[in-house]
């Protein structure tokens, strides 16, 4: 195969996989290791991955991936997590669920939960637990992001304002390896820091990919979650700190 022809196919991987290392990739084209240097090579210097230790993964900056793109990066493990997630979420609670496609794979797993009682900035999750005749619904309103159904800014920060939740799930853009959880959007981060005011348990929904990753404003740190639901196992330094703040990690596989 041509390198015109690998270099799309290299990003398609990438996109739903998270990363792709170039033993993984040699094997896949059936190509030498030093070709596939080459080829991420010159995809790094384009700009449209970041090289790591023994592969590359999708570049980080200042403005996130667009949606459809999220919606399909690691969708099996976000199904995976997500069932995690929603057999640890009981019946006849409120419930808030914040923007995300990791957050609206939760939604679909909640469709035969009943007596719910949701609030989401989501209109994504909302129009998913409309088919849940046994589940209450409460969307926020706020500023529409149209690139992903988000609702943002004051008044979505103002109606979480009048609840208590019992639980709270969210998503996050990246994670650092001190733990922080790190978004884009500095009116989504307000909102995101509202919820977690105002819920009495917080899971964190959030693969392996958002460790490798980076944005430039924090919403808190892992420490501020109850249980962190991921597909793969932390880094030891960031499992360490987790034991030592109580945060429950929960890898679904």
């Amino acid at each position: 195969m041509s390198q015109t022809l690998r270099h799309p196919e290299i990003l398609e991987i990438a996109r739903k996989d998270g990363k792709v290392t170039v033993e993984g990739l040699a094997r896949h084209f059936d190509v030498t290791l030093q070709t596939i240097r080459r080829d991420l090579t010159e995809l790094a210097e384009a700009g449209r991955l970041e090289r790591v230790h023994g592969g590359a993964v999708l570049p980080s900056g200042t403005t996130n991936i667009g949606y459809e793109e999220r919606r399909a990066l690691k969708s099996t493990a976000k199904r995976a997590m997500a069932r995690a997630c929603a057999a640890r979420i009981p019946n006849g609670i409120s419930l808030f669920l914040n923007i995300g496609t990791s957050t609206e794979a939760v939604a679909q797993e909640l469709l035969h939960h009943e007596n719910l009682l949701v609030v989401t900035n989501n209109m994504n999750v909302a129009n998913i637990l409309a088919s849940n005749s046994a589940c209450q619904i409460i969307v926020t309103g706020g500023q529409l992001r149209r690139a992903d159904g988000g609702l943002v800014g004051n008044l979505a920060a103002e109606t979480i304002r009048q609840f208590k939740f019992d639980l709270a799930v969210i998503g996050c853009s990246a994670l650092d390896k001190d733990g922080d959880l790190l978004d884009f959007d500095i009116q989504e981060v307000d909102v995101s820091q509202t919820i977690l005011r105002q819920s009495r348990r917080t899971f964190l929904v959030a693969d392996q990919t958002k460790l490798s990753r980076s944005a430039p404003a924090r919403i808190a740190s892992l420490s501020a979650i109850d249980t962190l639901f991921t597909d793969q196992p932390l880094p030891a330094d960031l499992t360490a700190s987790c034991a030592a703040w109580g945060t429950q990690i929960v890898v679904a596989s």
